[in-house]
């Protein structure tokens, strides 16, 4: 059986990039996502995606091309469509009531969601640490008074807190301008702002256009694969197809050079259909931020908690809390049963039946 499985989004082309390329002050102006059509519990498994990051936009380019998967989940009655996000905040809305089943967020919206219930975090999907890139700034404490970039409730957001409470500074002590992370480096460079947070690729870009423009502060972060709690509870055998989807497209990257450097060009692809611009990076340095941020992790996509370290992402929900970005019926008991979640063992318990070493790409 011969699947036809590519992302169905790419086919509303013209209307998503007049909506994606609005100005970087009308993120939400107009809800871009609101034009997907997505309704609570639909048949298919709607999956949010966020190409416009990487290593998230390679994993998803090739789990989008997984005809083994494509197979299985049809069988189910849950044929995969997948959307692509700016931002994993825009997400969390759809994965609360079921528009979404599932999405690649950042640690922030990962912990936001988890904390009042909506999902089960599966594994990793990336380790590493987002920046706060500035031009000829070289101590962070001198952006006092000055217009950062950055994307509300992501881990880059986090990561600007923590750079500014460094320093005793605060969100009101500098001009915070929303915008998309791949609007950053050439808004750093036409000078609209002094700095931005993000996550890669958009410090590299940024590095690369400048020799003035510098990382002044670094944190780290981590992205997730997540799954809606409840459309887990109703079909935990779909969940667990699109769980050995995941694990089969990190270890296909791993087997290879050729392999990783494929989903690149596939990643590269995406991008552009989403974006509507040429990607900035060569593939050299897309697969080498790959490697560092989520092959080269022995424990990918497994969470591993260090021993004597405070437990996975406690530290960042203690932080956002106290910058009471946390909703009020938040709870950490959440994520921890979110955590605990088992649908990743019980796929590496048993690889012949989830297929988690075959292999079988579209182009």
């Amino acid at each position: 059986m011969k699947a036809d499985f590519r992302w169905r989004f790419f086919s509303a082309g013209v209307l998503l990039t007049a909506a994606l390329l609005l100005p970087a002050g009308q993120v939400l102006a107009e809800a871009y996502f609101d034009r997907y059509g997505l309704t609570p519990a639909s048949p298919s498994l709607d999956l949010g995606i966020q190409p416009l990051g990487y290593p998230s936009g390679l994993i998803s380019a090739v789990m989008g091309r997984d005809r083994i998967m494509a197979v299985q989940l049809n069988k189910l009655g849950h044929p995969l469509k997948a959307y692509p996000f700016q931002r994993g905040a825009d997400m969390l809305a759809l994965l609360a009531d079921q528009r979404l089943e599932a999405g690649l967020l950042g640690d922030v919206p990962t912990i936001l969601s988890a904390a009042t219930g909506d999902v089960l975090i599966v594994g990793l999907v990336k380790q590493t640490s987002t920046s706060i890139v500035a031009k000829g700034e070289i101590q962070i404490r001198n952006l006092a008074g000055k217009r950062i970039g950055y994307v509300e409730n992501s881990s880059a957001h986090h990561t600007l807190l923590q750079g500014l409470a460094s320093t005793k500074l605060t969100e009101n002590d500098v001009t915070l301008v929303p915008m998309r992370v791949d609007d950053m480096p050439d808004a750093l460079a036409r000078g609209q702002i002094d700095a931005f947070a993000a996550w890669e690729p958009a410090p590299s870009i940024a590095l690369g256009q400048n020799d003035k423009h510098r990382i002044v502060f670094r944190g780290l972060s981590s992205d997730y694969f997540v799954i809606n709690r409840n459309f887990e509870k109703h079909d935990p055998e779909a969940a667990r197809v699109l769980v050995a989807g995941f694990v089969r497209a990190i270890e296909w990257m791993r087997r290879s050079q050729k392999n990783i450097e494929l989903a690149a060009r596939w990643a590269i692809a995406d991008v552009e259909k989403f974006s509507g611009k040429p990607v900035a990076l060569p593939i050299s340095q897309i697969v080498a931020i790959t490697r560092r941020e989520i092959l080269n992790v022995p424990s990918a996509p497994t969470i591993i908690s260090s021993p004597g370290s405070p437990p996975v992402l406690r530290s960042e929900f203690t932080f956002l809390q106290g910058k009471n970005k946390i909703p009020k019926h938040g709870d950490w008991e959440k994520v921890v049963t979110a955590l605990n979640y088992d649908g990743l063992e019980r796929v590496m318990s048993d690889q012949r039946k989830y297929q988690t070493k075959q292999f079988d790409y579209a182009e």
